[in-house]
């Protein structure tokens, strides 16, 4: 018997208990390279980085990174445009057990670097190529002992400070340390309206269902290629997109920014099946002489963020891309999206609609008294869900009352259908109160945008003697049309209700928008907080 027990293997330790079970981002790209270590990964420019390729850096990275001393859940910051090097560190410092933080490049400099002395960011990666605007935020206060990288040009990889030299000191040995399911693993900044941003901490656990519930939702397979334009600091693209891609072996096309002619192209020549785009974008694709009469067959999955559309845009954007879905997907850094999606037999019948929920989230509509109701009644809509935020940093209050009633509080005003469908009304702030009413200002929005010569529409309110709110449209006409605001202010009276009528259209050439396109309607209402004062 004595000679049985010291036959007996040791007991495993708890890193080796931790390595077997958990849920680890930093796991995904690993476990992808097992199956498909030659197929690409990512398309960066004239680069193409397979998985075995990506596995290697990103091991190295992590442990080039914990050399430099960082603790578990330390802030590495990334300051760059969508590029691989921002995908590498993210997937090393998941694996190295710390936290990785996109920064928001529509901030100003001072917020970025109130973001980066909030977050107590240990390591700061910038790209050279922002020039400027990098050299402004290092010239701002920013945490004591900060390491300096740059993602540098060719020329410059062997500077001792380039991410290359960085990732050169790392080992190509495992790297494994303890990471629990509900770590920290990302740190996305909202983009702030009134007050300073909002450090949105977000889980392994998170992060990997999102990843999942998107994976079938898109129904990605191995070699499943996205064109990744909007930025990888926003959770849209990075958590919707690039993560359900990685998850099953599909390949993200990087970009910087959005170029019809460019973006077109690369849909040709890498055989794109997704991509997200803002309707104003589209928009641009469908007007561009050049490209709006071609036809994208590749194209499986045509996804629009932000607003619902008219249905004529709908019907070209379909014309395009025959062979794909044309749905709305909608989320919220809080609740790693998406959120809710919209079926593909709903992209007709019900194409101005929120779509369903995602796999793993459950959605209801609550009164403000913490109430479920029933379907058909309008409310706050709530969500519960694996992939919900750990908290905000920093402001415990905050977090707690977004989980209030044991719901996660979104702040959007909707009901949900008979079918499940969600109808998003408004955000609660941006609701107008005007005259004893409440009118939803997308649906003005929708109104404005069903006339022919309006390219885009918001619609605000702006204060007013008589009214408190003043309904008004802020609209930018298409190139080459001539529209009034009588015109339009006709077309309105023909579709709303006396009291959602604008009182006033203003005509602009462009909107303000964060770094992910949304419009900042509270810079809108500061503009126009004295037009009707006169």
């Amino acid at each position: 018997m004595p000679e049985l027990e010291s036959s007996l293997p040791d007991p495993p330790t708890p890193l080796q208990i931790n390595l077997v079970e958990r849920v680890c981002v930093g796991d995904i790209v690993a476990r992808t390279a097992d199956v498909h270590p030659l197929a690409v990964a990512l398309v960066d420019g004239l680069r193409r980085i397979t998985y075995a390729e990506l596995d290697a850096q990103v091991t190295r990275l992590g442990h080039a990174l914990l050399r430099l001393g960082l603790q578990p859940q330390d802030v590495v910051a990334v300051m760059a445009r969508n590029c691989a090097e921002l995908l590498v560190t993210y997937f090393a410092c998941a694996r190295a057990g710390l936290v990785c933080a996109p920064v928001n490049l529509a901030l100003r400099p001072n917020e970025i670097a109130w973001c980066l002395r909030d977050a107590s960011a240990r390591v700061l990666i910038a790209e050279r190529a922002l020039g400027t605007q990098a050299d402004s935020v290092l010239a701002e206060p920013l945490p004591e002992g900060l390491h300096r990288y740059w993602i540098a040009p060719l020329d410059e990889t062997n500077a001792p400070d380039s991410f290359e030299a960085l990732v050169a000191q790392g080992s190509m040995e495992p790297l494994e340390v303890v990471v629990k399911d509900r770590d920290p693993v990302q740190l996305l900044y909202t983009s702030g309206t009134t007050a300073q941003p909002k450090g949105v901490l977000t889980s392994h656990l998170a992060v990997t269902m999102a990843a999942l519930s998107n994976a079938i939702a898109h129904q990605c397979t191995p070699g499943f290629t996205a064109l990744v334009g909007l930025p990888l600091f926003h959770c849209a693209m990075l958590n919707s997109i690039v993560m359900p891609l990685m998850v099953t072996g599909g390949r993200a096309v990087l970009t910087h920014g959005f170029d019809p002619q460019r973006d077109a192209g690369l849909i040709d020549t890498e055989g794109v099946n997704m991509t997200v785009l803002l309707p104003v974008m589209y928009g641009q694709l469908l007007n561009d002489p050049q490209i709006k009469d071609r036809r994208f067959p590749s194209m499986r999955r045509a996804i629009y963020a932000m607003a619902a559309m008219p249905e004529e845009r709908l019907r070209a954007i379909h014309a395009m891309f025959p062979n794909a879905d044309v749905v709305l997907g909608s989320g919220q850094t809080e609740f790693t999206p998406a959120t809710c999606m919209q079926r593909p037999d709903h992209q007709w019948s019900k194409a101005a609609t929120w779509g369903t929920a995602a796999a793993m989230t459950r959605v209801a509509v609550m009164d403000e008294h913490g109430r479920l109701l029933p379907r058909g009644e309008t409310g706050e809509l709530v969500y519960r869900g694996p992939q919900v935020m750990n908290g905000y940093l920093n402001q415990p209050d905050a977090s707690r009352q977004s989980f209030r009633h044991g719901w996660f509080h979104s702040g959007d005003v909707a009901h949900i259908d008979e079918d499940g469908a969600i109808w998003f009304k408004d955000r609660y702030k941006d609701v107008i109160k005007t005259g004893g009413e409440n009118v939803a200002s997308m649906e003005v929005e929708r109104c404005l945008l069903e006339h022919p010569d309006v390219a885009d529409a918001v619609v605000v309110g702006a204060p007013h003697e008589r009214w408190g709110e003043a309904i008004t449209g802020v609209v930018v006409v298409r190139p080459g049309a001539a529209v009034d605001e009588e015109q339009l202010l006709l077309h309105c009276r023909g579709r709303l209700a006396g009291f959602k009528v604008p009182k006033r259209i203003v005509f602009v050439s462009e909107f303000a928008r964060t770094g992910t396109g949304k419009v900042q309607k509270h810079v809108m209402r500061a503009q126009l907080s004295n037009l009707y004062s006169t």
